[in-house]
């Protein structure tokens, strides 16, 4: 007859094995929802498709998040989410508030730069942490600014480093440097493989040997910019900034301007405001001073938020004038 020890330890063993199997059958079922096959068992797939869809849609979520506060870290430029209005396929949840997003068409919205899937009321509770995905760039030229560096995570645009430094290195004794215009039909060519090949883009002497084509290509990307450099909201500061005449109430009013700025925003002209410095150091040799080039990169790097044309008109000295202090100063200013 067994003892009462050998019956406890069967009946202690009999409990483990059950435990076993409940949590091996609980693992199995969460990696049918996930879809990674453990057994020669398929559950109907109709019936766990949507188990797995949300699955993955909370992982999805889940790993966006800790990416997000991974980058935390470091100093990012804000960026506002590209919502649109979309229509997914199969069942979708918010990855806001993690509910289900009902509806057989336009359930919800889709961040063109990023991907996130939001419900529309929750799109405007969504913070400015869009971090663009390189998948949902398609051009360069035209993009957005911010949006361009935070998906190539870099300070500055690709296209204002590597043209400034082509630039520097072989132009900056050329006379009428960015008055002189580029063939177009070249520029244009520049402007499509930066659209194509991105950094890899042959800008070199070899491909293109007349330098004003570069800076031709540089003032096109500055132009096209769907924000310019110098933001909309940022504008009216720069421009009564330049109406000041006291000497150190204006360079004031300018760093109040330039703080209105986004960060991405604020270290290309900085950076540009440099190389136009080292342009103006070469006038003995291109013909160029810091009223030449203002004259160039007023138009380009502001442009007048939603005002009528007689303003805007009148706001072209003004242009001028803030783009020749930002150069003058640029030492003082950034």
């Amino acid at each position: 007859m067994p003892s009462r020890e050998s019956y406890e330890v069967h009946k202690e063993e009999k409990s483990l094995v059950q435990k076993a199997k409940r949590e091996a059958n609980q693992e199995d079922i969460l990696a049918v929802a996930l879809g990674m096959r453990m057994g020669p068992q398929k559950p109907p797939a109709t019936f766990w498709q949507p188990l797995k869809l949300f699955a993955y849609s909370q992982l999805t979520s889940l790993v966006r998040r800790a990416t997000l506060k991974e980058n935390d870290r470091t100093p990012k430029s804000e960026k506002v989410h590209n919502f649109k209005v979309h229509t997914f396929r199969g069942p979708h949840w918010c990855e806001h508030c993690a509910s289900f997003m009902w509806g057989l068409m336009a359930q919800g919205v889709k961040c063109a730069d990023c991907g996130l899937n939001v419900h529309k009321q929750c799109s405007s509770l969504v913070p400015n942490d869009c971090k663009p995905d390189l998948r949902h760039i398609r051009k360069i030229y035209s993009c957005d600014l911010t949006t361009l560096v935070n998906a190539y995570n870099t300070a500055r645009p690709m296209v204002v480093d590597m043209c400034i430094r082509e630039i520097e290195s072989r132009g900056l004794k050329s006379e009428g440097l960015y008055r002189i215009s580029g063939f177009s039909d070249s520029v244009e060519e520049v402007k499509m493989a930066f659209d194509k090949d991105g950094e890899k883009t042959d800008i070199s002497g070899n491909a293109y040997e007349d330098i004003n084509i570069i800076t031709g290509a540089l003032k096109l990307y500055l132009r096209d910019l769907p924000v310019p450099v110098i933001s909309y909201n940022a504008y009216p500061g720069f421009i009564e900034a330049a109406k000041l005449t006291d000497p150190e109430k204006k360079l004031e009013a300018f760093r109040e301007a330039l703080a209105l700025l986004p960060p991405s925003h604020n270290e290309t002209l900085k950076y540009l405001m440099a190389h136009l410095k080292r342009v103006t150091q070469n006038e003995k040799y291109n013909l160029m001073n810091a009223e030449n080039l203002a004259i160039i990169f007023g138009p380009t790097l502001m442009r007048a938020p939603n005002l009528d044309a007689i303003t805007a008109l009148n706001d072209i000295r003004y242009q001028r004038q803030v783009v020749e202090v930002l150069i003058k100063n640029e030492d003082v200013l950034f």
